[in-house]
């Protein structure tokens, strides 16, 4: 999913925003607090309930909580999103060596050190709209390598 403000917050930090992938680098951390926000997606937690602490037994949590937002269809698309983007902080804050890659147009993928890229926004919006895979799942074949 595009994300246009990574563009000026990229402009603002140096970072490169042309044709090819734009590393973190030296501020990899910035990216990781500027993504992990995930307002949607903690606050529909919150009111089941659930604390996301950017751990992975809380994806296991979010795995469980059921549906509702597959009843709003213009809400279903930004909390995919979101979800891809607290999936995307758990596997960077817990899997060594994991950075956020940001490429042309503000789109973030999870890089591993083995040089794999996970596209955790389409995993997100794929589990938001169908249960599938599971963000555990994602995560699970992520820190396996």
């Amino acid at each position: 999913m595009n994300i246009p403000f990574l563009d000026n917050w990229r402009k603002r930090h140096g970072g490169d925003t042309g044709a090819s992938p734009a590393a973190a680098g030296d501020d990899q951390e910035g990216v990781v607090e500027l993504l992990s926000e995930c307002e949607l997606l903690r606050a529909r937690a919150q009111r089941n309930g659930l604390q996301l602490d950017d751990s992975p037994a809380s994806l296991e949590a979010l795995d469980q909580l059921p549906p509702r937002w597959r009843d709003d269809p213009e809400e279903l698309p930004w909390f995919g999103n979101d979800a891809g983007l607290y999936l995307g902080t758990v596997i960077v804050r817990t899997v060594p060596g994991a950075v956020w890659q940001i490429w042309p147009g503000g789109h973030p993928v999870v890089r591993l050190p083995s040089g794999r890229e996970i596209q955790v926004v389409e995993a997100g919006l794929d589990w938001a709209a169908t249960g599938a895979p599971e963000l555990s799942q994602v995560y699970g074949e992520a820190d396996e390598g």
